[in-house]
């Protein structure tokens, strides 16, 4: 079925519902690209969920960032692209570079930096050819801003945030909050890890960070909503990326379960059916470290060397997403499988979490076709 025709949705849910003699009590999508038709469906049936145009202002990258822009909350500056000339002229009218983006998209997916022209160039012509190939992807469909290729941003230097918050009768409660973790060896935007909970810098007042929280989503329709938001501190300035009504993805699920036993798949469904919810102290709990395991070259995956790990006490989990005979296409042609699962830590002690899940994470030994020995090396930004 053409999930981007409604009627025969529409009709093949309620035919699905007679049959069953059921009803829908609460709706929810944890998949960007299905969260419009969810609003559809939310509307048809009288659901509580976020309307389609707040979904639209989510989705669309440069439409987010100009809503948030007119009520004074801070982002990056933004232009919207036609041509490598726009690319060009947004580069010099920024000091610190910028990144080329998809207006919609998810992740690190087609984002790329640009320091010089020359960057600018490569990355145009990137970009173009990924969006011509993915044409029929519905993640990266653009429905606002037609008749644009892509999104010029400016680079915020400084630390990136992941946070999962409810809101919800003019008030923030937040789920998690976990700090990213980045490396200078991976294709720009790869995050690496995450570490839980994400402590904030001295100089930024949670409350400050909540009232933020609280406008950015209203501005853009959400008035109750369980929502997931990338934010980059820099200096003590709170910079917002992103904001969608959907917890984060990754490993950021299985952290959180691990760290505190909040399953937030389960808090998405009993909240979109107004059930109370039993929310943990994020903050309170031990610190934890997700680890995300890449590739570093494509080829056939032959192995992955994981067993000592389980003599560890400080490993709490493991998931491997790919198995032995995997072709792995390494980005910007293929952001997925070159990830090839994750391995979660909770520090001995507390104490220095990152470094010593890094230390964890260089012992894991990945085999890739023709059989030369690859040691998967994340680094910290």
């Amino acid at each position: 079925m053409d999930l981007s025709d409604r009627a025969p949705v529409f009709e093949a849910l309620e035919k699905h519902l007679k049959t069953w003699n059921k009803v829908i009590d609460g709706i929810f999508s944890f998949d960007c690209e299905a969260m419009a038709l969810t609003a559809a469906i939310a509307e048809n049936w009288d659901l509580d969920y976020p309307s389609e145009q707040a979904i639209l202002n989510c989705r669309d990258k440069y439409v987010s960032k100009r809503i948030w822009e007119s009520h004074g909350i801070k982002c990056p500056k933004v232009s919207p692209i036609k041509t490598v000339s726009d690319v060009l002229a947004f580069f010099h009218s920024v000091q610190n570079g910028c990144v080329l983006k998809p207006l919609t998209g998810s992740g690190s997916e087609l984002v790329l930096k640009c320091m010089n022209e020359s960057d600018c160039h490569r990355a145009f012509d990137l970009i173009q050819k990924g969006l011509e190939i993915r044409a029929q992807n519905p993640l990266f469909e653009t429905s606002v801003s037609r008749g644009y290729l892509m999104l010029a941003e400016e680079l915020i230097p400084g630390t990136e945030y992941s946070c999962d918050f409810i809101c919800e009768n003019d008030e923030i409660r937040i789920i998690r909050m976990a700090r990213k973790i980045k490396s200078p060896f991976k294709p720009f935007g790869t995050i690496t890890g995450y570490v839980l909970p994400g402590q904030l810098p001295p100089g930024i007042n949670p409350n400050g960070l909540s009232r933020i929280l609280l406008r950015s989503a209203q501005v853009l329709g959400i008035d109750r909503g369980l929502c997931m938001v990338d934010f980059i501190i820099s200096g003590e300035k709170i910079e917002l990326i992103e904001l969608t009504p959907r917890p984060g993805g990754d490993c950021l699920p299985y952290l959180l379960k691990v760290s505190t036993t909040m399953d937030i798949l389960k808090l998405s469904l009993d909240f979109a059916q107004k059930y109370p919810l039993d929310l943990i102290r994020y903050d309170t709990a031990s610190p934890h470290v997700g680890i995300r395991l890449h590739a570093d070259k494509s080829g056939i995956l032959k192995q992955i060397h994981i067993s000592h790990l389980l003599e560890d006490t400080r490993v709490k989990h493991i998931l491997l997403t790919k198995k032995p005979g995997h072709l792995i296409t390494m980005p910007p042609k293929d952001y997925d499988s070159w990830l090839l699962g994750h391995v979660i830590i909770e520090p001995s002690n507390g104490k220095y979490p990152e470094t010593q899940a890094m230390s964890i994470s260089k012992t894991i030994t990945i085999l890739i076709d023709p059989g030369k020995q690859i040691t998967h090396l994340p680094e910290a930004s």
